[in-house]
């Protein structure tokens, strides 16, 4: 009822603003005014109200990065993720300078060369240092962020297992509306072959009965467990549509296509549990569990790393949550062999 009671105030402000118009355009006539004819008056009004705004746009600017710039992710929780968060850093960084540059400059200029009686323009036709100055810095600003880009994403993307010191452990993360569901590769660390064909009763993801090296696959639906420390390579598949594999936390993002498979490896380098004692979590967990406090249905929140989809795939989109677990290795391998292999199901 207050949806409807608001759209029809909306519409009615809308309709009463249209007939003050209305009645202000009339009562210019009558005065035998072309509403149309810019004065000095009307342009040094225009050119102080330009200014205004853009004090009042920078200043909301710095009040809006200090009210909520501790919304940002928190540390990274991987290897790789700091030199994604650095990255991030020097473009964002780059672009506000030029921000604080820019802005100030236009809004400056419209109201210093607002319109006169006694000001003409002038035609500037052309200015070859200018133009090289405003062509040429810009071009190896850019040169460098992407090289550095490129570069980094490279890292990410092929990491050199050969020098590695640990075999990376092989998890599948299998996508579907609107579920998460990991397979670990079990003690060969080779996933068994899986297709879609394949999926009936708790066959969950499709794996091969005939495959020998999906015998001692395990699947997990309710949380994926990670060792710390250890590099994880994962395979994406999706059972219907395109989904997108989101861990915030560890600065990862994969696309999930149906039909084939993609992949990403990050190492975990913090665990839940030590994440879960930095003041900065805590403080945005209190701040969590005070607006949920409002709704007595709510649990409290803990925190959890998580991975999301980043797709909109359909109307339960938001169900595709799967939290994510971070432990330490001995830990991790006591848990890992309590579960129970695709043979044993």
């Amino acid at each position: 009822m207050f949806t409807v009671i608001a759209i029809i105030v909306a519409i009615l402000a809308v309709v009463a603003i249209a007939q003050l118009v209305k009645v202000w355009e009339t009562s210019t006539r009558l005065k035998d005014k072309d509403v149309n004819d810019v004065t000095e008056k009307d342009n040094n009004t225009q050119g102080r109200l330009m200014l205004l705004f853009g004090v009042l746009f920078m200043v909301s600017f710095i009040a809006m990065v200090m009210a909520w710039g501790n919304r940002f992710l928190p540390e990274p929780a991987s290897e790789h993720g700091i030199d994604y968060d650095f990255l991030w850093d020097i473009s964002m960084g780059l672009i506000v300078f030029v921000f604080f540059i820019v802005q100030p400059i236009l809004f400056y200029f419209a109201w210093k060369y607002r319109g006169t009686k006694d000001r003409k323009a002038v035609y500037y036709a052309h200015n070859n240092r200018l133009e090289a100055i405003w062509t040429i810095v810009p071009a190896i600003a850019l040169a460098i962020l992407i090289t550095y880009g490129l570069t980094t994403w490279s890292d990410i993307t092929n990491p050199d297992n050969e020098e590695a010191q640990v075999e990376p452990l092989v998890i599948e993360l299998y996508a579907k509306q609107f579920q998460w569901t990991a397979r670990y590769s079990g003690q060969d660390n080779v996933l068994g072959a899986a297709n879609v064909r394949n999926i009936e009763g708790i066959n969950v993801v499709g794996i091969d009965a005939q495959d020998a090296n999906g015998f001692d696959d395990i699947v997990a639906m309710e949380q994926l467990v990670l060792p710390k420390g250890r590099p994880v390579l994962f395979k994406f598949r999706s059972q219907d549509v395109i989904h997108s594999a989101y861990m915030p936390h560890f600065r990862a993002q994969m696309n999930c296509v149906p039909g084939m498979v993609t992949q990403f490896q990050f190492t975990p380098t913090i665990s839940t549990s030590e994440m879960r004692e930095k003041a900065d979590i805590q403080e945005r967990v209190a701040r969590i569990n005070e607006i949920r406090e409002l709704d007595p249905e709510k649990d409290p929140y803990e925190f959890d790393f998580v991975l999301l989809c980043n797709k909109i795939c359909g109307a339960a989109h938001y169900n595709m949550r799967f939290p994510i677990k971070v432990v330490e290795p001995a830990e991790f391998d006591e848990w890992y062999s309590e579960q129970s292999t695709f043979s044993e199901l």
